[in-house]
């Protein structure tokens, strides 16, 4: 299965019922088209970093979905580019980097294990020099 992150930038002056409503229009569309929504965060009002169509706050939310194909993603980025209440959006698809991290993890066990302890070392030797009364 793909999996998704895709943080959503909402108008500021949207009510929190006009958010809560937003946010639950993305996750049933993305339902109708076989998505399965992981998670949804809400980050709330934050400055933006730069103004976004004369706003310098907006709504954050991050919705985390699992799917087969790309279906629900298409009809989400449809439904954000209409939206008068998304003023920015982005989508990434993150299951490449999970799968590539755990391929380097089983990587680096695996050389790990077939090293064993450290060959061609010598363990130091501690040499004590006792120290004589000096004339």
């Amino acid at each position: 299965m793909r999996r998704y992150e895709i943080v959503v930038i909402l108008a500021p002056t949207l009510t929190e019922d006009e958010v809560e409503q937003s946010t639950e229009t993305f996750k049933k569309a993305a339902e109708e088209k076989g998505a399965q929504i992981v998670e949804i965060e809400q980050w709330g009002k934050r400055k933006l970093a730069y103004p976004i169509k004369r706003h310098t706050e907006g709504i954050y939310i991050i919705l985390t979905l699992e799917e087969r194909s790309a279906e629900a993603v298409g009809e989400l980025e449809r439904r954000f580019k209409v939206s008068d209440s998304v003023i920015r959006f982005l989508t990434v698809r993150v299951d490449l980097d999970l799968k590539r991290a755990e391929k380097f993890k089983a990587r680096r066990q695996k050389k790990k294990e077939r090293s064993g302890p450290a060959k061609g070392i010598k363990s130091k030797k501690t040499v004590t020099v006792a120290a004589g009364n000096e004339q």
